[in-house]
């Protein structure tokens, strides 16, 4: 007999490994979605007004219930009861005041909104420094208000008062006494507020100290500008009273968005 040949056994054929693809997480992706559309963000922007709306509301209800202290309070410095030219001008005057309480309760909420829509596509450490921040810009929102009443308006009641005095004879009405008050107050705590919004800003990479410096002109225009609108005299004492506060707030943010600027490199 012939002797037999042993052939190889054709070897079965092993499926393929799946192949797995390397995906690096978009920062879209990392913030939590993809980049939204313009109608998208009109609805975002709806919800986020909304939210910062019921806030208000929410710290106005609070006002109306203090507002008759604060109002005795914000009138002392006057010295006399306050005129009414109208039958609801103690009423709109009393609302005023509550609004003002409202806004400063409703400030976190409402910076806070106003910050996740105009910086969109944060991640979540990022978000997490901004709800940090927000105690930090309340209580220069209240050290923006302790100093416009403490070292601005008594300033600029006894200019009003006390000028030409043998023509004029100061009887305020509650609505332009108060009307000045509540806007001093709140537009300086506003001011107040700006070195640490720089600041946050900075942690996130969107503004620079060279940016700052180099627009410093437009920094001395600006203040002279809102220096001119927030105060009620035309006297240059009272303009510079306010002026020389916001130039310190600017240098101030100049100094807070370099050390931004140095912790975001380190982490």
């Amino acid at each position: 007999m012939p002797p037999r040949l042993h052939l190889p056994r054709p070897r079965r054929a092993e499926p393929e490994p799946p192949v797995v693809e390397a995906t690096l997480e978009t920062p879209e992706e990392e913030a939590g979605g993809p980049r939204m559309g313009f109608f998208e963000h009109l609805d975002e922007l709806r919800q986020r007004l909304f939210k910062g709306f019921i806030a208000l509301v929410i710290g106005t209800l609070i006002g109306i219930a203090v507002a008759t202290p604060v109002l005795q309070y914000l009138v002392s410095p006057y010295g006399e009861r306050l005129q009414t030219l109208g039958p609801t001008e103690s009423v709109v005057s009393y609302f005023r005041v509550a609004l003002l309480i409202g806004g400063i309760i409703a400030i976190p909420v409402m910076t806070y909104q106003v910050l996740m829509f105009v910086v969109p596509g944060l991640t979540r450490r990022e978000r997490r420094m901004l709800l940090l921040s927000l105690p930090a810009i309340t209580l220069l929102f209240l050290i923006g208000v302790v100093f416009a009443w403490f070292l601005l308006i008594p300033p600029a009641l006894d200019f009003l008062q006390n000028f030409q005095t043998q023509i004029y004879a100061p009887e305020w009405t509650a609505d332009q006494y108060l009307g000045f008050v509540t806007a001093l107050l709140f537009w300086m705590g506003v001011a107040f507020e700006t070195p640490l919004v720089f600041f946050v800003l900075a942690l996130l990479g969107l503004v620079s100290a060279g940016n700052l410096i180099r627009n410093w002109r437009i920094a001395i225009v600006g203040s002279a500008v809102a220096a001119a609108m927030i105060t009620p005299t035309i006297d240059p004492v009272n303009m510079f009273l306010v002026m020389g506060p916001l130039l310190t707030l600017y240098l101030l943010s100049i100094f807070l968005v370099i050390v931004g600027r140095r912790i975001a490199r380190v982490d």
